[in-house]
C-alpha cells in the first residue's frame, strides 16, 4: 500500500516536469522572481548549490560552529507544558566537560568574556575608555570591566531575540551529534507552537486571525508585515524540508542501529502540494528563498566586521582553516549581485519607529515560544535558527552595521556580536541553505 501511495504522488508531482493540464497545481509554481526581492528562484538554486552549500557543508564542521551553549530547561512562559516528548530520538546529550574546546571554556568564566575581547582589552587611548582617558589615566580594572558591561548591555537592548547561553542550566551541545531531523514529535503539541507564532504573532492582514496567511492577502499588509510573516513562514518551510528529507524510515535494528532515516516523498507531499495545503504550498517555498536571501544579506552586510573575528577554539591549525574558510565564504557572498535591501524598511519617524518596536517585540515573543517546544532536539534546533534569524535582523535594522567597511578599524569597539550569535547565524544560513539543496534533490527524484 505504501508503495501505491509513493508511486501516485510520483505522478502528480512529476507532472510538472512531463508537462500537463495541471501545471499551475504543482510545484512548477516555484519559479521566476522571488517575492519582495530581485532576484529569481533559479539564480539563488545556482548560487547556493554550487557556491555556499559546498563551502557552508565543510565549514560548519568546524569546532567554532559545531558547539552551541544553549538552556534546554527554561520553562514555557505562555502555558502549562506538560508534553515533553518521550521519543528517544528526540533526547539531547550535553557535552561533558572534556568534550568542549578549552578556547570555548576559557572565555565562559565570566558574562565579561562574551566574545568581546575588543571591549576588555581596550586601554584608556581606545575605544569606550578614550574620552575617560583624557581626565583620568590610572582608570581601575574593575572600571574598565564595568564600562565593558554597560556596552555589552547596550548590545543586548538591539536584540530581537532572547539570548540564553549564559543561564545557569546553559550547556554545550555538540550540533553534529544531534543533527535536525524528523524525531516523531508531532500532534497538538507541535501544532500549538506554530498556531501560536502565526496568529499571536504574525501581523494581520484585515484582522483575520487563522493559522497562517493566505498568499493573496499579503498585499494588504506594509512591507514591513509582509517582511516579517515571510521570514517567519520561509523558517517553517525550511524546517518542515529538513524533516521531509531526514524522516524515519525504519526504527533501529541490526542492520540499522541508528534508525534509517531519509528522504520521505508522502510526507513532502503532504506538507508542500497544493493539493493538500490549500494552494499555499508553493507560496511557503518560495518564502524559504526570501529567508535565505535576507539572511545572506545579513552575513554580507557583516562581512568585514566578521573577517576580524580569530574564531578561537585552542586548536591553532584548525583555528587558521576556519579563518582561511570564513574568508573565502564572505567573498562569494560579497560578490552576489542581487542582496536583499533592507534600506526601504522602517522609513518615516514616529509610526516607522512603533513598527520597529512592535517587530522587534513580536520576534522576541516567538523566541520565547521555542521553550515551549516538548522536544529537546526540535528545541534545540528551533532555539538555534530563530537566534540565527534574530541576528541576521540585528544586523540589518540596528543602525549599527551601516557604516562598517574594509578599513573601519573601530567597527568591533563600537559594537558586538557574541559567539553565540555568530555560531547561530552561520548555522541557520546553512540550515537554509541545505533546505535549498534538498529541495533540488525532491526535484531530481520526482523527474
Amino acid at each position: 500500500m505504501r508503495k501505491l501511495i509513493l508511486f501516485l504522488v510520483f505522478l502528480k508531482i512529476s507532472d510538472c516536469y512531463f508537462g500537463s493540464q495541471e501545471d499551475d497545481d504543482c510545484f512548477c509554481q516555484l519559479q521566476g522572481k522571488i517575492d519582495d526581492c530581485t532576484c529569481n528562484v533559479d539564480t539563488v538554486d545556482h548560487f547556493n548549490n554550487v557556491k555556499i552549500y559546498p563551502r557552508l557543508r565543510s565549514l560548519l564542521q568546524k569546532d567554532f560552529f559545531r558547539f552551541f551553549k544553549i538552556n534546554l530547561f527554561k520553562k514555557c512562559p505562555f502555558w502549562q507544558d506538560d508534553s515533553q516528548c518521550g521519543i528517544r530520538y528526540c533526547h539531547v546529550e550535553p557535552c561533558k566537560e572534556n568534550e568542549v574546546p578549552v578556547g570555548l571554556k576559557e572565555k565562559d568564566d565570566k558574562r565579561l568574556k562574551l566574545e568581546n575581547k575588543y571591549v576588555k582589552d581596550a586601554d584608556c587611548k581606545h575605544g569606550i575608555d578614550n574620552k575617560l582617558g583624557e581626565i583620568n589615566t590610572t582608570i581601575s580594572d574593575q572600571a574598565r570591566e564595568d564600562f565593558a558591561l554597560w556596552s555589552a548591555y547596550d548590545d543586548a537592548q538591539e536584540n530581537f531575540c532572547l539570548l540564553d547561553d549564559f543561564d545557569e542550566d546553559s550547556n554545550y551541545v555538540d550540533l553534529l551529534l544531534n543533527p535536525e531531523r524528523f524525531t516523531g514529535y508531532k500532534g497538538d503539541s507541535a501544532h500549538r507552537i506554530w498556531q501560536t507564532i502565526y496568529s499571536e504573532n504574525c501581523f494581520r492582514p484585515n484582522g483575520k486571525f487563522n493559522s497562517y496567511i493566505q498568499s493573496h492577502t499579503l498585499n494588504n499588509m506594509c512591507l514591513e508585515e509582509r517582511v516579517f510573516y515571510r521570514a517567519i513562514s520561509g523558517l517553517h518551510a525550511s524546517i518542515n524540508i529538513h524533516v521531509c528529507a531526514k524522516y524515519l524510515l525504519r526504527e533501529s535494528s541490526f542492520k540499522y542501529p541508528q534508525g534509517e532515516w531519509g528522504q520521505n516523498l508522502e510526507e513532502f507531499h503532504r506538507k508542500f502540494s497544493p493539493e493538500m495545503t490549500n494552494g499555499e504550498g508553493p507560496s511557503w517555498l518560495r518564502n524559504l528563498y526570501f529567508l535565505y536571501l535576507l539572511e545572506l544579506r545579513a552575513l554580507q552586510k557583516a562581512s568585514f566586521y566578521m573577517e576580524k573575528e580569530e574564531f578561537y577554539t585552542g586548536n591553532d591549525s584548525e583555528d587558521w582553516d576556519t579563518r582561511l574558510a570564513i574568508k573565502d565564504l564572505l567573498n562569494i557572498v560579497r560578490n552576489f549581485p542581487h542582496h536583499f535591501d533592507e534600506s526601504t524598511m522602517f522609513k518615516g519617524h514616529v509610526q516607522a519607529k512603533k513598527l520597529k518596536q512592535e517587530f522587534k517585540q513580536h520576534f522576541r515573543n516567538i523566541s520565547s515560544i521555542m521553550d515551549c517546544v516538548g522536544c529537546e532536539k526540535c528545541k534545540l534546533w528551533g532555539k538555534l535558527q530563530v537566534q540565527g534569524l534574530g541576528t541576521a535582523l540585528k544586523i540589518l535594522f540596528s543602525g549599527k552595521f551601516d557604516k562598517i567597511g574594509m578599513d573601519d578599524n573601530t567597527s568591533k569597539k563600537n559594537f558586538q556580536l557574541l559567539r553565540t550569535e555568530i555560531v547561530a547565524l552561520l548555522n541557520s544560513i546553512g540550515r537554509l541553505s541545505t533546505s535549498i539543496y534538498e529541495l533540488d534533490e525532491f526535484r531530481f527524484i520526482l523527474r
